[in-house]
């Protein structure tokens, strides 16, 4: 962004996200002189945001390219040139991740709009997930395993964290399959009742 600073980032990073977070800070901070960046970059931050709300349209990741190519050429001031920047080198680099956030799919599985959280067989019970939700989205219920309620859920992954059995999981918010179930298709006994041999 201009600030001489190194950012690392590994594959838990979502390139898209990053990319909007960089072009909003820089559409704040555009003086409104230029067409191309006052407009440009607002349009691109519209459709940045729309991919990670999980409203990708088609044509959106092309459409994208195109305008921060022309913001890039048509900017008058130095801030205006590099704005797009970040969006054309993730896009250069990090291309599947754009395509991915077009399908509704968050590869970083960072994206709040794209994931849910599950409860997997490996719960035991405990509770701790529930004591420590803030929105109490999941009940409390000792000795069961545990359930999310998403429509209350704020994906803020405190159940996660605290799960001491790494039972809760991100899966992606358009999956099919549900993983919270047995491989083998049996149903999960109560926790403290599993079946003897």
């Amino acid at each position: 962004m201009g600030s001489g600073g190194m950012v690392v980032l590994d594959d838990t990073d979502c390139m898209v996200d990053i990319a909007r977070y960089f072009l909003a800070f820089t559409q704040l901070e555009s003086c409104g002189q230029c067409t191309g960046c006052r407009i440009g970059t607002r349009r691109m931050l519209e459709i940045l945001e729309r991919l990670c709300e999980g409203h990708g349209q088609p044509g959106d990741v092309e459409r994208l390219e195109r305008l921060a190519r022309v913001v890039r050429d048509g900017s008058l001031c130095g801030l205006g040139r590099t704005a797009p920047n970040p969006v054309l080198s993730t896009l250069r680099y990090f291309r599947a991740e754009y395509e991915a956030h077009a399908r509704g799919i968050c590869p970083a599985r960072k994206c709040r709009a794209l994931i849910v959280y599950r409860v997997t067989v490996r719960c035991i019970g405990c509770t701790l997930c529930a004591q420590n939700c803030p929105v109490e989205a999941i009940a409390f219920t000792p000795l069961e395993r545990a359930e999310i309620d998403p429509s209350l859920c704020t994906r803020c992954d405190i159940c996660r964290q605290v799960c001491p059995e790494n039972a809760i999981e991100i899966a992606d918010a358009n999956q099919d399959n549900d993983r919270t179930e047995p491989a083998e298709g049996r149903a999960t006994p109560p926790v403290g009742q599993e079946e003897r041999a």
